[in-house]
């Protein structure tokens, strides 16, 4: 089985190394990102099994992060913060968060908790992170999205449009919602000429 992927969300150079360090050392991939604008980079061009955020960021916070991952992803995440005051736990856990652990740590408590929260994760029934609509399939676990056996190459913005409309049953025609992407229309215009062939044999 391939090793987790998580995004480690942290500025303080100082927790950086030692938490890295553990998790790859436990067969775990991760990307560090110290800032929002990282993190959303990091988050759009990479899949990832867990998030592990910090709550105060130089140009954000973690629960900014949370709130825009949760528009596309049901990917685990827990924050790693000094705040222990109640507000701000609730906050987190409300906006989305799975877990919430103060600062400082033990890097034995976090590996735990980690490997008990993806534990339940893949428990759950993956049926239920499925979109399906007019031939397309989107897997929201995953973030990822095929018509038939095909993956789509959508842009972020694409990919969020496409949940909205499967989710409220608003389909509509997928050649005018994807007509500035020249190569999912000619994905979609392939997989429809093909069906009407099989159709008419």
């Amino acid at each position: 089985m391939k090793d987790k992927k998580i995004l480690y969300v942290e500025d303080d150079l100082s927790l950086i190394e030692g938490l890295k360090y553990t998790l790859e050392k436990n067969g775990f991939q991760v990307d560090n990102a110290r800032t929002v604008k990282e993190a959303y980079q990091f988050f759009r061009s990479g899949r990832y099994d867990l998030l592990l955020l910090d709550v105060t960021l130089p140009d954000g916070t973690g629960f900014d992060i949370c709130k825009e991952v949760r528009k596309t992803s049901a990917v685990p995440i827990i924050y790693l913060t000094a705040s222990d005051e109640e507000i701000s736990i609730i906050r987190g856990l409300d906006m989305g968060g799975d877990d919430y652990i103060t600062k400082p740590f033990k890097l034995g408590e976090v590996l735990s908790r980690i490997n008990a929260l993806l534990r339940r994760f893949a428990q759950f029934n993956k049926s239920d992170m499925i979109l399906e609509s007019n031939g397309i399939r989107i897997d929201m676990s995953e973030r990822v999205c095929w018509k038939g056996e095909t993956e789509l190459p959508l842009t972020l913005e694409e990919y969020k449009l496409l949940c909205q409309r499967i989710d409220s049953e608003e389909t509509g025609d997928w050649y005018s919602l994807f007509h500035r992407n020249n190569e999912l229309a000619a994905i979609l215009s392939a997989q429809a000429e093909h069906e009407k062939q099989t159709r008419n044999l």
